[in-house]
């Protein structure tokens, strides 16, 4: 029809995705705050509990990928609420920005180079290693 406006999905359509990440969301970041509490950084060192927190997300996120993809045809929304937002509140790549800076900020420069290395190295090491395992469990189990 000529002149009709075309809009954007609706919320309605949309709505359950943005309300599940949101949750997600909340229970990740909410675990990670945790996490801090119960294992705080000392100014100046090596940021342990965010480089942690960051590969233990990074395994469960190799895990989580192979059993969705190629095991169990998931809910459409399980894949929203659990990798987008439970994993993406937990772990806290920009805190890990901000730590490096700090770093550098307060004199720890050569501690900055190696948390930057360590974690990028850490977490493609840690992903592959757990979606090699997660498939290798998973065949070892069909066998």
């Amino acid at each position: 029809m000529p002149g009709r406006i075309r809009r954007p999905s609706s919320w309605h359509g949309q709505g359950p995705v943005v309300a599940v990440v949101s949750l997600g969301g909340a229970l990740g970041a909410t675990a990670r705050y945790a996490a801090s509490l119960l294992w705080p950084t000392v100014t100046g060192g090596f940021p342990w509990t965010t480089f942690v927190v960051n590969l233990a997300g990074c395994a469960v996120i190799g895990v989580f990928m192979v059993v969705i993809t190629e095991v169990w045809a998931a809910h459409r929304l399980v894949r929203p609420f659990f990798g987008t937002g439970v994993l993406g509140g937990f772990t806290t790549f920009s805190t890990y920005a901000v730590d490096i800076q700090r770093l550098v900020d307060t004199g720890h420069p050569r501690t900055a180079l190696a948390y930057l290395f360590a974690t990028v190295l850490g977490a493609l090491a840690v992903v592959w290693l757990a979606m090699t395992a997660t498939r290798q469990a998973l065949a070892r189990r069909q066998r």
